[in-house]
């Protein structure tokens, strides 16, 4: 991070008051009716991903396919911030710190859960595509779709932000922010008066609600890991102790900065990352694995636009609404933030390297960590060694992944637990350290992103998205224990939906119409 302001700045009360208010807002149905606040963000999940699917969808594969083009054309030999330009991070730290602070905990809850999901038809995923549950089919699927939610178009969402933020801002020198690369379509009045308080309003939404959303899920995951492995009920008091803890951890974190204290956590994490995929490999079911991974890929492939193309009516709500598109707004909802510190971070790199770290390593990692987590998991359910399937369905949607990791061979479990839960508080501490920041810096006048805005507005942000989080943690769990997370990700992803598109837009403009700045 840059250094700290020490001085008093002035506030964007356009910016802040109308995101405050609504943030605050919500905190506020939570305390008086948690149950409104839920069924509320319960309503509007239904209502956006049933109404602008088809938008999500559109979006989300012509993002990538711009991507691509850009990557493989000689657009790619631009160099960021100039012919001149040296990169600060070796590749290993950079991946490392892309990787880790983009997937959060995702990858780590969804990598065993997501394909046993599928795999049993827990909640009528299937039922649109007439597979049959526990078939071989079902297996190849399972597999097939965790590889198509997982890898190259969400990731080509953070690319496509992330090279647009950092093309205006080292190579077009201009200012560090979402209006900045909106600006080849709009000029410079989209950086001025109301119509730069909008844009930047609704980009802080979506970093709140995504960010909002991310603290839920890790609350919900610690909580219930405590509850499954050590016994520990799962209490308002259990929500709400560990909700204060992570939210003091990634404050706490954003006090130290990039070089001192992210780069660090990065590379720790995602040696972590390394250390459990080869745990796994060496004891899991290695042949089951890769022919199952395999199939797997066939069948994303062959399905790849049928998929892609779903605003719901092919694969039915239980699987396209409540899996693909929920994780599209997921996405998309942290893309503006994300693309600002994918921007910071890319320094003398070119255009093809940051596509390659940013695009396709990640989703390359994504293919590694499904086939041998989703995949030992689905070896362990079809072998017998134990009924995953049925711990979802008795209990939640996360509840496997606890169940998984303490049948491991060996009673390596007893080790692996603890463990994971490090990494996932980890996992979002890495995520939400930019994050946070960057809210608070939104709010201010003239301080471009990524300075250290005052404590007072940390504190005022961590306080209000600490309070939803909580209460969508502890009560808005419904049927898959999950569902308030899902709320709050899908808002976010509303919010900015819009103007992703219009990023999108800007970009194909920048670097196919618009004279290049090298």
């Amino acid at each position: 991070m840059e250094s700290k302001i020490k001085e008093k700045k002035h506030l964007r009360m356009g910016v802040f008051l109308p995101a405050v208010i609504f943030i605050g807002a919500a905190a506020l149905l939570g305390i008086i009716s948690n149950k409104a606040l839920a069924d509320t963000a319960w309503a509007f999940f239904h209502w956006s991903l049933e109404s602008f699917g088809w938008l999500y969808q559109i979006a989300s594969i012509v993002g990538l396919v711009v991507v691509f083009i850009i990557m493989f054309s000689k657009l790619g030999n631009i160099r960021i911030g100039g012919k001149d330009a040296k990169p600060k991070y070796s590749m290993g730290t950079w991946f490392a710190m892309t990787l880790t602070g983009g997937v959060a905990t995702g990858i780590v809850t969804w990598g065993v859960n997501e394909p046993l999901i599928y795999f049993g038809n827990v909640w009528g995923e299937l039922n649109g595509l007439g597979i049959e549950a526990f078939s071989n089919e079902a297996l190849r699927f399972a597999l097939g779709r965790s590889f198509y939610n997982w890898t190259f178009i969400p990731y080509a969402m953070y690319a496509l932000t992330g090279l647009a933020t950092a093309y205006v801002y080292y190579n077009k020198k201009d200012r560090l922010a979402v209006t900045s690369t909106l600006k080849p379509l709009f000029g410079e009045r989209i950086a001025n008066g109301i119509w730069a308080d909008i844009v930047d309003t609704l980009s802080m939404l979506a970093i709140a609600l995504g960010l909002t959303s991310g603290l839920t899920m890790c609350i919900t995951l610690v909580t219930s890991g405590l509850h499954y492995s050590y016994g520990i009920e799962k209490t308002f008091p259990l929500f709400l102790v560990v909700g204060i803890m992570i939210i003091f951890f990634y404050t706490f974190s954003s006090y130290i900065g990039l070089d001192k204290g992210m780069k660090k956590i990065a590379s720790l994490n995602a040696y972590f990352y390394y250390g459990l995929l080869i745990l796994l490999i060496i004891v899991g079911q290695k042949l089951f694995m890769v022919r199952t991974a395999t199939a797997g890929m066939a069948e994303w492939l062959d399905n790849f636009w049928l998929w892609g193309l779903d605003p719901i009516d092919i694969g039915g709500a239980p699987l396209t609404q409540s899996w693909t598109l929920f994780d599209w707004a997921c996405w998309i909802a942290y893309a503006p933030v994300t693309g600002i510190f994918l921007a910071m971070i890319s320094h003398g790199r070119t255009i093809r390297e940051f596509l390659l770290v940013n695009l396709i390593l990640p989703s390359v990692f994504g293919i590694v960590w499904f086939t041998v987590w989703g995949g030992s998991a689905l070896g362990m359910q079809v072998a017998g060694t134990a009924d995953l399937v049925g711990t979802i369905v008795n209990n939640d949607a996360i509840s496997a992944l606890w169940q998984f990791i303490e049948s491991l061979p060996f009673g390596l479990g007893t080790i692996v637990v603890p463990l994971n839960l490090f990494i996932i508080v980890v996992s979002f501490v890495t995520c939400a350290d930019a994050t946070s920041t960057d809210i608070a810096s939104m709010c201010l006048k003239d301080v471009p992103i990524g300075t250290e805005p005052p404590a007072t507005l940390k504190v005022l942000w961590g306080g209000l998205i600490g309070i939803i989080a909580i209460i969508m943690a502890a009560f808005g769990g419904q049927e898959q224990g999950v569902e308030g997370v899902k709320a709050l990700a899908t808002a976010g992803g509303f919010v900015v939906l819009f103007i992703y598109v219009l990023q999108i837009i800007s970009v194909i403009k920048m670097f196919f119409v618009d004279k290049i700045e090298e």
